[in-house]
């Protein structure tokens, strides 16, 4: 039998997650349910840290937290770290400085990529249009990156629960109906856009109603997790030759 270095309290972990203090329902699809996830995960909370306070408030203090958080993940043995929410794309690159594995805090990394491969404008469906800054794209290098942003922030639902934490139960549906209005004033505002990317967390778990719905490619962390995933844990392929 192979001998196995050893140091780690769990093993068989891929991802870590920097994770925001938050307490209304994550169904599967999201990257804070891992029952649902194609990946292993691992979580640090960043206690205090929540989406109102990060969103309306980023400030340079929530960073040495954050990096305390990630060199744990990266010390328990995760092969890359992402985020919990795209608004963490501010502090991308202090984050992947500290650390010595991949980092894709937020999904707002693949827009670039996302342009390149259509050669179409990407359409950016997030938490909220007027709080995601020119600082955010530039720090995952989307600052030239043709986008068309839509918000959330003006969903009943999604603003009473994730954008102002006012409770914690939430209406499913009426978040996948917000989602979905959204999603047809993008396209109806720039019907040329090539895909949709979505910045928040919270909404992957509808992403195939979307996609069905607008009829593009949808892009989100999960997709981003998946092939980081596959890219630090090459796994052998299965089938056969003749």
């Amino acid at each position: 039998m192979a001998v196995v270095s050893g140091g780690q309290n769990i093993c068989g972990v891929s991802i870590g997650v920097l994770s925001l203090e938050s307490y209304f329902p994550k169904p599967p699809g999201h990257i804070k349910n891992p029952s649902s996830l194609p990946f292993t995960t691992s979580y640090e909370i960043i206690t205090g840290l929540t989406i109102p306070v990060l969103l309306n408030n980023p400030s340079p203090d929530m960073i040495a937290p954050l990096i305390a958080a990630a060199q744990r993940l990266e010390k328990s043995g995760v092969k890359a770290i992402t985020g919990s929410c795209g608004f963490l794309a501010l502090f991308q690159n202090e984050i992947a400085a500290a650390v010595d594995v991949p980092v894709f805090v937020s999904s707002l990394i693949q827009a670039e990529m996302i342009h390149r491969m259509t050669n179409r404008p990407v359409g950016v469906l997030t938490a909220s249009a007027d709080l995601l800054t020119p600082r955010h794209l530039s720090a995952v290098g989307a600052e030239n990156t043709p986008l068309v942003v839509e918000g959330m922030q003006d969903g009943s639902e999604f603003s009473d629960v994730i954008l102002r934490n006012s409770r914690n139960d939430m209406d499913l549906e009426k978040i996948e109906a917000e989602l979905l209005a959204a999603g047809e004033r993008l396209v109806a505002r720039a019907p040329d856009v090539g895909a949709i990317l979505l910045e928040c967390t919270d909404l992957p778990p509808y992403a195939h109603t979307l996609q069905s719905r607008l009829d593009r490619p949808v892009f989100d962390i999960i997709t981003l997790a998946t092939m980081i995933d596959h890219a630090v844990l090459r796994r052998p392929f299965s089938g056969f030759i003749n």
